[in-house]
């Protein structure tokens, strides 16, 4: 058996106090309603709990067998735990992205973020890291009378850093 491995975040919260963020960044990220996860920072995680709660799973019933009986972990919870809104539409990756190429996905990340990365990171992958890095990069550009545009850019890039996954979809057969 292979132990629980989560990726740690440790290196986000540590470049996020590097670099911390401009006011105008701060309002956009409360206009999307993720702000408030900024806000907690890094939580101390209780690896023999998560442990715990892995073995405890059970994927037929998608709830967990504890001795007081069955629970499970719901939108409200996340709701009232972070302060994150779990009402309105869904966020679906519509259809026509889910054909894009390599190149089409970098075009439109250079379109939404202003950031399209070099290299290969295999697939649709972009590396965190490079992201990471590029913010560094405009990180002390960032004033009061930078054009809106540059704000939202960056707070995306701040999003996507934070979410991970939302730029590493892997495509099945893609180079």
């Amino acid at each position: 058996m292979q132990p629980l491995r989560p990726r740690r975040p440790d290196d986000l919260w540590k470049f996020i106090g590097e670099h911390p963020f401009h006011a105008r960044v701060v309002a956009r990220l409360q206009a999307t309603g993720f702000y408030t996860i900024f806000e907690l920072g890094r939580m101390q995680l209780d690896w023999s709990l998560i442990t715990a709660l892995v073995e405890r799973w059970q994927p037929e019933t998608h709830t967990f067998h504890l001795p007081t009986g069955e629970a499970t972990i719901t939108l409200e919870d996340v709701q009232v735990l972070y302060g994150l809104r779990v009402d309105g539409r869904a966020v679906t990756l519509p259809q026509y992205i889910r054909s894009m190429m390599r190149a089409q996905l970098l075009d439109m990340m250079m379109h939404f973020t202003g950031y399209r990365p070099q290299g290969d990171a295999g697939g649709s992958r972009v590396a965190l890291s490079a992201i990471r890095d590029h913010m560094a990069f405009l990180h002390p550009d960032i004033t009061g009378e930078m054009e809106d545009l540059h704000i939202e850019r960056y707070t995306r890039l701040v999003l996507l850093l934070f979410s991970g996954v939302s730029c590493t979809r892997t495509l099945q057969g893609v180079k």
